[in-house]
């Protein structure tokens, strides 16, 4: 009996299938996977195909030297990356401003004034308004006892306060003024400008500061001022309390970055489409051009930046020159990214319209063939490169129990989604698309502001809960659990990830759940279920979606607790029946790849 080896090397992970074939029968042994090292389709994935390959070798009993042949995938590298549609920063002119949530802020009410320094106020006009600036060198009694011994001669609107003593400062006012504190860069508020202060009450947020035209006519703006100052009223939504303050001309400067231009070249047309446009306007020219065979980006621009980044990492990995790597196939999905406000002194945010492009490197088989040289030296035993992952993939999905031909299947994996179907009489179509896994973690990232992939990872793994009291937790779906023992103190009233049965609390302002579950679940719907139709009015022979009776779903995302559910409901509306994989009855969505690999192989010898 021979025995072989499939492995598929994928973006996150490398799957191993061993199996002993003789005369085109094949008895499958063992499988094993491991996550994938490096890039996917570089010589760093060596080490991973060691590690996948170890695990199924074990598990079957065999070693290495009991190998007679090996069969990688054509690897297709994917990387992804986000440009903006308009703007990279939003940088306001002429205005300073402070909105954010502090957990204790004073008073009610919209007040504008002259800003000054507590301290200054002894000094400042009478007969004009004015907010003053408490720094944390002054306590909250010195405070509230200088604002009552003033608040007679001088009209003291509101205040401004570094520390976190908002309410203490306003239980001892003799007349209630809006405060708002925790500002942490109180030194960076400009004195002697004209600033308006807005503290909502408790359960409520700011109206006025938060509408342009609100700002407009607290400060007396004329209609292109208006118009600068719409960020700042798109980062104060949502929030209790909000400064903003006129500063001097020329203070803060305004700049702005283009999303930039994208050109693409297909086998029909070469088109250009502005990334301003929104993703709908860049497929559409996709479509356009035919069949992709390079794109590239405005120079100086941010479509143009990453483009080339992507371009420059392939080269730098694969040792091949830049203008030897072509794009592929693009995705493009419409998104949004909070953005640092330039002139905030609270660390504000804007969310910014964004347009998420996943790009996808053009497979070089020569590099593959270099990474099989390099096993066989290595592992002594011959590797070759097999065919393409999209056909060696609905091999392995016909060894789902129920199948038959005519099928089609959609391989959602990390980085690419592939789509592949056969006849009856065996006539195998595959494309091979941008955009899964992966995607759907950076647009989670991305929306929610978030600092690590990792989180985002998780989010997009694991379902939710909200700790509502140290003995329960309330789960995405409304249900409610119970506990015997105490919950950890610092998870109330957190939403955590229950991931592995442990709850993982997400830091900074992510106490809605609400939010964060809609962020997840639209990133799945624009990424998974806009390239399965994609990629299946592709490989469709009459081009129309509908004519594909039956879909099977593979790959490690069809693993995904709520992605399968998107899917099949996505492709429900066109009449298709869609499911989960099994894999040789035993793996689940799994190792489609490497067992058709192996099922090739078989068929190879068996002729």
């Amino acid at each position: 009996m021979k025995i072989i080896a499939g492995i598929d090397i994928g973006n996150a992970t490398t799957e191993t299938a061993v199996a002993g074939t003789e005369y085109g029968k094949v008895e499958f042994l063992a499988s094993g996977i491991a996550s994938t090292t490096g890039i996917k389709g570089t010589s760093d994935n060596i080490k991973g195909v060691f590690n996948s390959l170890a695990k199924a070798l074990k598990a079957a009993g065999l070693t290495e030297k009991d190998l007679d042949e090996i069969r990688i995938n054509e690897a297709a590298p994917v990387i992804g990356d986000v440009a903006m549609e308009t703007i990279t920063e939003t940088i306001i002119t002429e205005s300073t401003m402070i909105g954010h949530n502090p957990s204790t802020p004073g008073g009610l009410g919209v007040v504008s004034g002259i800003t000054v320094l507590l301290s200054d106020i002894a000094k400042a006009e009478q007969g004009t308004a004015h907010v003053v600036v408490v720094p944390d060198d002054i306590s909250f009694e010195d405070a509230a006892d200088a604002i009552n011994s003033f608040a007679e001669m001088m009209d003291i609107k509101a205040a401004i306060v570094q520390s976190d003593d908002g309410v203490l400062i306003d239980n001892r006012l003799n007349k209630p003024i809006p405060i708002v504190d925790e500002v942490s860069l109180i030194d960076k508020v400009p004195l002697g400008m004209m600033c308006a202060v807005e503290v909502a009450a408790p359960g409520g947020v700011v109206e006025v500061l938060s509408n342009p035209y609100g700002i407009a006519t607290m400060f007396g703006l004329d209609p292109e001022e208006t118009r600068q100052i719409v960020p700042i009223a798109r980062a104060l939504i949502g929030n209790r309390s909000a400064v903003v303050i006129k500063t001097p001309e020329g203070d803060v400067k305004e700049r702005r970055i283009p999303a930039g231009i994208i050109e693409i070249s297909g086998s029909r047309n070469k088109v250009t489409v502005d990334v301003d446009e929104g993703s709908d306007k860049i497929m559409q020219a996709i479509d356009l051009a035919g069949d992709m065979q390079d794109a590239s980006g405005e120079s100086g621009t941010n479509a143009g930046g990453m483009l080339d980044k992507v371009k420059l990492v392939m080269a730098q990995l694969t040792g091949q020159s830049i203008r030897e790597i072509k794009i592929q196939d693009i995705l493009a999905v419409d998104t949004f990214t909070p953005q640092k406000v330039r002139g905030g002194l609270a660390n504000e945010y804007s969310e910014e319209n964004a347009v998420g492009i996943a790009a996808m490197v053009k497979a070089d088989k020569l590099q593959m063939e270099k990474i099989a040289e390099e096993l066989t030296e290595k592992i002594g035993v011959p590797v070759k490169v097999g065919g393409v992952e999209a056909d060696m993939a609905i091999r392995g999905a016909l060894t789902t129990p129920g199948t038959d031909k005519p099928l089609a299947i959609i391989d959602m994996g990390a980085g690419s989604t592939d789509a592949s179907i056969i006849t009856d009489d065996r006539r195998i179509t595959s494309i091979h698309l941008a955009g899964a896994g992966n995607m759907v973690t950076l647009l989670i990232k991305s929306e929610l502001g978030l600092r690590d992939f990792e989180t985002a990872e998780d989010i997009k793994k694991y379902p939710l809960a909200k700790v509502e009291s140290l003995f329960h937790i309330r789960h995405e779906d409304g249900t409610v659990q119970f506990f015997d023992k105490p919950l950890d103190s610092k998870l109330f009233a957190r939403v955590v990830i229950l991931k592995d049965g442990n709850m993982i609390p997400l830091e900074g302002e992510h106490n809605s759940i609400e939010k964060i579950r809609l962020v997840r679940k639209n990133a799945k719907q624009k990424v998974f279920v806009t390239n399965a139709l994609r990629a299946l009015s592709r490989v469709s022979p009459t081009g129309n979606v509908r004519d594909i009776p039956f879909v099977v779903l593979v790959g490690g995302s069809a693993l995904d607790f709520e992605v399968p559910q998107l899917v099949t409901d996505g492709l429900s509306q066109y009449k298709i029946v869609s499911g989960r994989a099994n894999v040789r009855g035993a793996e689940g969505p799994r190792n489609a790849v490497a067992t058709g690999l192996v099922l090739a192989m078989s068929e190879e010898d068996g002729k």
